[in-house]
């Protein structure tokens, strides 16, 4: 299963990273909305995690 986590907090980012990798999932993360639109929309994810309050773009216009 692949992950994408959208998250601008750098240690909670990295800590759900690392939380997931180590129970087998293979995981992308991204620090902002733009790249992680762009991630969203080019890669092949079985979920998301995705921050509301994002720089560049939000996380609701991300889902858009």
């Amino acid at each position: 299963m692949r992950i994408l986590i959208v998250e601008d907090e750098p240690t909670l980012g990295q800590q759900l990273k690392s939380t997931l990798e180590q129970t087998g999932y293979a995981v992308d993360l991204s620090t902002d909305g733009e790249d992680g639109h762009f991630l969203g929309s080019t890669g092949d994810y079985d979920a998301v995690i995705l921050d509301l309050g994002l720089p560049e773009i939000d996380g609701l216009t991300v889902l858009g």
